[in-house]
C-alpha cells in the first residue's frame, strides 16, 4: 500500500550562505549550506577548526538541551541547531553538508523562516537514493514532571502541541499542524523564541544570551499583557507555535521521516530527547520501513531488543542510555 512519503530522498541544487549573530556568545557567525550526496544525511563541520571532523544530526550526538539544543563529538560542538534543522525538514531536504564558523547555529530572527528561504532561493534536487521510514505502529510515551508526550500511529506526520503559563498573554495555548511544506512555511516557520523580559536579564548577567534582542526574541513585557517588540507578535497564538517548530526540529535527530501523530503537553527540548529515547527502547512499537519508487514499501526490520546489532543498527549505548543510530543505514528526516 503506498505511503504518504515521498520515497525519493533530497538534496540543495546550489550552496548557500548566510551570516549572523549566535544568540547565546553575540558573536557574528557565518554559514553555509552544501548539497550532499545520497544517504549523507545532515552533517555539520566547524571551519574556525583545524579538524575536518563532523557531526552527524543525530539523536545520539545531543550531549546538551539547556536552553538549546547542542550536538557535540567529544572534539567539538554545534550549538541551536534546532530552527535550521526544522527549517531542513520542512523543506523536505534529507542530504546537506553545514559548515559554520562558530560553535552555534546563528539565531537570525529567532525563528525558522529566514533558513527556510534561504533553501528555497536554492530550490532541492531529487536524488536517486529512496527513502528509509519510521512508522509508529503502537502509541510511545514519555513523561517527566508535568510534561507529557506521546507518539501514536498515524499516516502521516502531525504534531500537537499544548502550553500552559501563568500569565495573562501566553495563558494556555494549543496548536496541532500535519507538517507538509507548504503549511510549514506558511504556518510555523515565522514564529520566533520567546523569554520574560527578567529572564533575559538573568542570562545577560550570566554571560548568556549576548546576542538577543528585539530583532530575534519576543520579550514578554514585566505585566505579562503585552511584548516589549514593536511588531508585536506575527500570530496570535506564536508561542504554542514557535514550541511545535522546535519539536519539529528535534525530531529531525531520528534521521528519517516520522510517520506519527505526536502530542506534547509542556514540553522544551530535554522532553523532546526523552521521547526520542523512549522510540528506541521500544522497538516493538515501531516498524522501518523501505520505500520503493512507486510509494510502496517493504518492512526492514521487526521487534528486536534496543541493544542487540543487526544490519539497521539500531541499538547503541550512549551516557544518555539506549539511543537510535539512524545514521549509519538511513538518510536524515525530511
Amino acid at each position: 500500500m503506498p505511503l504518504p512519503v515521498d520515497p525519493h530522498q533530497y538534496t540543495l541544487r546550489h550552496t548557500v550562505s548566510c551570516c549572523g549573530v549566535g544568540l547565546h556568545s553575540g558573536r557574528t557567525v557565518n554559514l553555509t549550506i552544501k548539497p550532499a550526496p545520497v544517504n549523507n544525511g545532515i552533517r555539520f563541520f566547524r571551519t574556525d577548526l583545524p579538524s575536518n571532523m563532523h557531526i552527524p544530526a543525530r539523536v545520539n550526538q545531543v550531549v546538551d538541551t539547556r536552553l538549546a539544543t547542542t550536538l557535540g563529538n567529544g572534539h567539538f560542538q554545534v550549538s541551536t541547531t534546532e530552527h535550521l534543522l526544522a527549517a531542513l525538514q520542512g523543506f523536505g531536504v534529507d542530504n546537506v553538508d553545514v559548515e559554520l564558523d562558530a560553535v552555534e547555529v546563528p539565531i537570525m530572527d529567532g525563528s525558522a523562516e529566514p533558513f527556510f528561504q534561504l533553501l528555497k532561493s536554492s530550490g532541492k534536487k531529487q536524488q536517486n537514493g529512496l527513502r528509509k521510514v519510521l512508522r509508529i505502529t503502537r502509541p510511545i510515551h514519555f513523561a517527566e514532571g508535568d510534561s507529557k508526550l506521546t507518539i501514536s500511529p498515524y499516516d502521516g506526520f502531525k504534531i500537537t502541541g499544548e502550553i500552559s503559563f501563568d500569565d495573562t498573554l501566553i495563558n494556555c495555548q494549543r496548536y496541532s499542524i500535519e507538517i507538509t511544506p507548504d503549511r510549514f512555511a506558511s504556518e510555523i516557520a515565522r514564529a520566533r523564541t520567546f523569554g520574560y523580559v527578567e529572564q533575559v536579564e538573568e542570562l545577560w548577567a550570566n554571560g548568556l544570551a549576548l546576542g538577543g534582542s528585539l530583532a530575534n526574541v519576543i520579550a514578554i513585557h514585566w505585566n505579562r499583557k503585552s511584548v516589549l517588540n514593536e511588531d508585536g507578535l506575527r500570530f496570535e497564538d506564536e508561542f504554542i507555535r514557535h514550541k511545535v517548530l522546535d519539536l519539529v526540529g528535534d525530531m529531525a535527530l531520528l534521521g528519517c521521516p516520522i510517520l506519527g501523530h505526536i502530542e506534547a503537553y509542556k514540553a522544551g527540548h530535554s522532553q523532546h530527547l526523552g521521547l526520542m529515547q523512549a522510540v528506541a527502547a521500544t522497538p516493538q512499537n515501531w516498524q522501518m520501513i523501505a520505500m520503493k519508487k512507486n510509494g510502496a514499501h517493504a518492512i526492514l526490520g521487526k521487534s528486536r531488543s534496543p541493544n542487540r546489532a543487526d544490519k539497521t543498527n539500531l541499538g547503541q549505548k550512549t551516557a544518555a542510555g539506549v539511543l537510535p543510530a539512524f545514521g549509519d543505514a538511513l538518510p536524515a528526516a525530511t
